[in-house]
């Protein structure tokens, strides 16, 4: 299931991602870069492992582990959380844990793009990719 998602993604739209980190606590400057930055995804499998790589100009992130396996993650804002990575029908979820509190990620293909819904205490942000 995890095929559909493979291959180099391209941000084209990025709707409340300033509010969506705002409530993660992510600093204000750390928000400004990351609002302005215009990450690429390249999603593959190594083996049994999901491998999501994320590159761009302020930090490039690789995340690899199999499917329901729980792994170490440091984020892009430097949080240490504890992350796991399923497919829940047509989705690929991947789940951050720490200090009592979550965000979810929820990867699906919509017409072609591939349409990122990030979830925190209430606040949505959704960014789209289209294939590079």
């Amino acid at each position: 299931m995890v095929d559909a998602f493979c291959g180099t993604w391209n941000l084209v739209d990025s709707q409340n991602f300033d509010e969506y980190m705002k409530a993660l606590g992510v600093g204000f400057a750390t928000r400004q870069v990351g609002n302005a930055t215009k990450p690429t995804l390249v999603i593959s499998q190594d083996g049994d492992k999901v491998v999501i790589k994320t590159l761009s100009t302020f930090k490039n992130t690789e995340l690899s582990a199999k499917l329901g396996e729980e792994f170490d993650e440091t984020t892009a804002d430097d949080r240490h959380v504890k992350s796991v990575f399923t497919m829940e029908g047509n989705t690929l979820v991947h789940v951050q844990k720490w200090d009592g509190k979550e965000t979810k990620f929820v990867r699906e293909i919509k017409d072609g793009k591939l349409v990122l819904t990030l979830t925190f205490e209430g606040v949505q942000s959704i960014r789209t990719y289209e294939k590079a």
